[in-house]
């Protein structure tokens, strides 16, 4: 028995679609179902009404759901109890993050609690917000720090876990003041062509908002740079480089100089919100003060 069959499981549970429980633990279909079976195989019995649509749980499938939960967390627990007694001292804070907010929120913040919580200590998994979810849903994270979108799809079952929203941002079009003047880069201008466009991958989270952003529209933007990470994208544009869509937090210190510029007006704009989520019941003494403390 493989403890991912048990996470597959659940997240089948959850979405009760084969495709996207899939795409969200970041595996072929095929590759999913064939865990799905072989789960059923070790149990005997089928999980799955797979002759409805939406599939459904069958009767044995809605019974092991429960268990299969419960095993997940308590092995994620039992792990994390194991490692605090290895250590001789607190256990990590396991955070699950994007790249981004790692870069350019976490580790000031946590530099600015270090005196308040002397025995926090942090591991931080920074990647794509998929694995981010798949990470914080498998318990192999505490907490998971991500941007959200009123466009933007959830990951796993909010209801699920707890959430507090840290903060609100604007996602803006910006670009080098002076190539900007130059070139005539203005996004909301009818008149301008061929303005060299720095986009964020499309699988990536804030790639799929820009696009949502963009929308029908046709904006005189031509690709001429492509990156998953707003860090390469923001040094690309102060180097004169093209249009890039940058968090405002990202770039504060850029903008009040004036080095970056906005190049498109409020309908270009979109705002994120920056949201911890954690699980309360499954954290420790210091991982309650340090959610608090966010």
């Amino acid at each position: 028995m493989d403890i991912k069959w048990l996470q597959d499981f659940v997240c089948l549970g959850r979405t009760l679609n084969f495709s996207r429980a899939a795409e969200e633990r970041n595996i072929t279909q095929p590759a999913f179902s064939r865990r799905i079976r072989s789960l059923e195989n070790w149990l005997g019995v089928p999980l799955i009404k797979r002759s409805t649509y939406p599939v459904q749980l069958s009767e044995a499938g809605v019974q092991f759901l429960p268990v299969a939960q419960e095993t997940i967390a308590n092995l994620s627990d039992t792990r994390q109890s194991i490692r605090g007694t290895e250590y001789g001292r607190a256990a990590f804070q396991r955070v699950a993050i994007l790249h981004t907010i790692s870069v350019n929120y976490l580790t000031r913040r946590i530099k600015e609690l270090e005196d308040d919580l002397p025995n926090l200590r942090v591991r931080v998994f920074s990647d794509y917000l998929p694995t981010c979810c798949q990470l914080f849903s498998d318990g192999i994270c505490d907490f998971l720090l991500c941007y959200r979108h009123n466009n933007g799809a959830p990951f796993f079952d909010e209801d699920q876990v707890a959430r507090k929203d840290l903060g609100f941002e604007k996602l803006v079009p910006v670009a080098e003041a002076k190539a900007a003047t130059e070139g005539g880069w203005d996004i909301s201008r009818k008149d301008t062509k061929n303005i060299p466009y720095l986009s964020y991958d499309p699988s990536s989270y804030l790639g799929t908002i820009v696009d949502q952003i963009i929308g029908s529209r046709h904006p005189p933007l031509v690709l001429r740079y492509m990156d998953a990470h707003a860090e390469a994208l923001k040094r690309r544009a102060i180097a004169g480089s093209g249009v890039a869509w940058l968090s405002e937090s990202v770039i504060t210190d850029e903008l009040a100089s004036g080095k970056l510029v906005h190049v498109g007006g409020p309908e270009w704009q979109t705002t994120l919100t920056l949201s911890l989520f954690c699980s309360l019941d499954r954290l420790d003494e210091t991982g309650q003060l340090f959610w608090e403390a966010l």
